[in-house]
């Protein structure tokens, strides 16, 4: 491709992957916790909406439990919005649906190996933060095209927090051996945005130490940058956080018509 021909980075296709291979044992028995229901509306769902949403995102690749593809494909497409094609599209966003792996770090891989060449820009997203809205969405995508390799959404901590010594046995008192300083500690969510490039070389060459994709590319030497999150972009992993997002829809419903 010519300099000529080639996208800018403002013009850089964007795509997002979706790891939901989980099972999401700490909501308790039933479905997989991308599957658990959110106002009659499974939490992937929700997800995808979130992301398609977006004016930059093009393609959404769901990863889905290994023996699952064929189910979330079908219930993509019971789904889909209005002005979207029978099979594979919501409106401008279309989607695609990949078996995944037995770790989120090789799923997320998975869903990487199914991306077309085109998409420079790549989001990783939590289908078990179903929230997000878009604004938060849009402000990742435009940090990456703005020259940061990595980029993370993230979110001041209201609480004080406590380095600890591990107890031995669950439940046993935790020697405090330190105490961060707040103002610098963030909690982080997703979708987090990346140069694909980087992405991918990350998932090559990282295999320990990973807590999300962000903490792969910090590994590599390289600036990974925050902007703010949003408070509704909190991950539903406990039967509370269900109750929380139920009240967060139902606050959207009569205040934005969503």
């Amino acid at each position: 491709m010519s300099d000529e021909s080639r996208p800018t980075p403002a013009q850089t296709p964007v795509a997002a992957v979706i790891p939901a291979a989980g099972r999401g044992v700490r909501l308790g028995p039933g479905a997989p916790k991308a599957l658990r229901a959110l106002s009659g509306t499974p939490m992937l769902i929700h997800a995808v909406r979130a992301l398609a949403a977006s004016r930059h995102v093009s393609l959404v690749i769901v990863v889905a439990p290994p023996d699952g593809a064929a189910e979330v494909k079908s219930l993509l497409d019971a789904h889909a919005l209005p002005g979207g094609t029978p099979s594979g599209s919501w409106g401008r966003t279309d989607f695609l649906v990949v078996p995944g792996g037995e770790s989120r770090q090789e799923s997320v891989r998975l869903g990487l190996d199914a991306l077309p060449p085109q998409y420079g820009v790549v989001l990783v997203h939590d289908a078990a933060r179903p929230l997000v809205p878009v604004d938060t969405v849009d402000a990742v995508v435009e940090a990456v095209r703005d020259g940061a390799p990595a980029v993370v959404p993230a979110l001041p901590l209201a609480d004080t927090v406590k380095e600890v010594e591990p107890a031995a046995a669950a439940g046993d008192p935790e020697p405090v051996v330190a105490t961060p300083e707040r103002s610098r500690l963030r909690a982080v969510q997703t979708p987090q945005g990346f140069d694909r490039a980087t992405l991918v070389r990350a998932h090559e060459t990282v295999t320990e130490n990973v807590t999300d994709d962000a903490s792969m590319v910090e590994q590599l030497g390289l600036t990974v940058v925050a902007v703010p999150g949003h408070e509704e972009a909190f991950k539903v992993t406990r039967p509370l956080d269900l109750v929380l997002a139920e009240a967060v829809l139902a606050r959207r419903r009569l205040t934005d018509g969503f």
